[in-house]
């Protein structure tokens, strides 16, 4: 019994620890463009002030049975040939939903400070998500979860490769990633826009996204040559916008 639940944990943590380095990036990248007043804000709401440690913490708590009702709020599935607006909304909620609630409780006067922590640590994660193209893919593969591929030879599917594989592959720590986009990136050509104008950009990539993988394709040097460059690029526009948008809550 004892070993079984050892291996139970081992397998959660591994399960959750994709998308670390990915979400990490994006969180280091907005600490960069927060105004001081936002800083000291989000100071008063959370013991550890970074961004990059806040990010993750959505995915690590999907293990407690008492989050499974927030499940719905990393994803929103979709036809990929309508816009946000005229798709059908989960009734369980979706990732535009989720970050649009997040704003709200944290502008509101009358939300606890440990109910703004969750809310922050939320919305912190969400921004990432919803610029990854594949949190807005098909329902009927899971956002591409069920599209099985190789990467380099092991077992992967398409979901992973652009969550984690291919920002894994250039081994970078988040430090550095975030550094060499900073570098490489200017952030005033970053369109703020809305959450719901977020989603219909990341519906036009997973088109893409989609039209040039199937199952049972081998993935390696020549896709991360074809597709690296976005991925490094929406992980600079989530963290900008998320910058953007923290201070449009703290710091008006």
């Amino acid at each position: 019994m004892k070993n079984n639940l050892v291996c139970i944990m081992l397998m959660v943590s591994f399960v959750f620890a994709w998308g670390k380095t990915g979400h990490r990036i994006t969180g280091e990248i907005a600490d960069t463009y927060l105004t001081e007043k936002t800083k000291l804000e989000i100071q008063k709401i959370l013991s550890d002030p970074s961004l990059a440690v806040a990010s993750t913490w959505a995915d690590e708590m999907r293990s407690n049975p008492d989050f499974r009702k927030y499940n719905a709020w990393h994803y929103a599935n979709m036809p990929i040939n309508i816009k946000y607006a005229q798709s059908k909304k989960s009734s369980k909620g979706d990732i535009v939903q989720a970050i649009k609630q997040c704003k709200v409780k944290l502008q509101s006067a009358e939300t606890s400070t440990e109910e703004k922590a969750f809310y922050l640590r939320f919305l912190v994660h969400l921004v990432g998500d919803i610029h990854q193209p594949l949190h807005v893919g098909k329902g009927e593969d899971r956002g591409g979860n069920d599209v099985k591929v190789k990467w380099f030879g092991n077992d992967s599917n398409l979901h992973r490769v652009w969550d984690s594989e291919m920002i894994n592959t250039y081994l970078m720590s988040y430090t550095e990633f975030a550094a060499h986009l900073n570098t490489n990136f200017d952030y005033t050509s970053v369109k703020t826009l809305s959450e719901d104008e977020w989603v219909n950009e990341s519906q036009v990539m997973v088109r893409k996204v989609y039209s040039e993988a199937k199952n049972g394709d081998y993935l390696g040097y020549d896709y991360i040559y074809e597709n690296f460059d976005t991925v490094k690029s929406q992980l600079f526009i989530a963290g900008v916008r998320l910058a953007n948008t923290l201070n449009n809550i703290f710091d008006e």
